[in-house]
């Protein structure tokens, strides 16, 4: 998932560009051997980077994810190397959640039980 540039921040070096997050990312992507690490939606998923998805035959391209959907930190505890499959799974609920936030404040609107208070 691209990171917005308000974001870019809140990570090693100031983003994905920046030397510390690809140390930061390659260590990730060491430990789990370049391969997904999967999620509780799909625990045994090991797609390999770089080769066809064995689900989706779509080239996988690893990611680092945030488990918690912290991006405050760099913890390699709280984070994972994903596949695309996985990591979009995983982000799915939070990415709603924000899409909603986004769509409130842009047209102004409540949510209902604050049209009640």
């Amino acid at each position: 998932m691209p990171i917005r540039a308000d974001r870019k921040h809140l990570y090693p070096g100031g983003g994905i560009h920046s030397k510390e997050w690809k140390a930061f990312r390659a260590a990730i992507l060491k430990r789990a051997h370049m391969r997904c690490e999967g999620t509780s939606q799909h625990p045994d998923c090991r797609a390999r980077n770089g080769e066809p998805h064995p689900v989706t035959q779509s080239l996988v391209v690893l990611t680092v994810a945030h488990m918690d959907h912290d991006e405050t930190h760099a913890d390699p505890k709280r984070c994972r190397a994903l596949c695309q499959r996985c990591h979009l799974k995983w982000d799915a609920a939070h990415h709603r959640a924000n899409a909603r936030a986004t769509k409130r404040a842009k047209f102004g609107q409540l949510e209902m039980e604050e049209l009640f208070r």
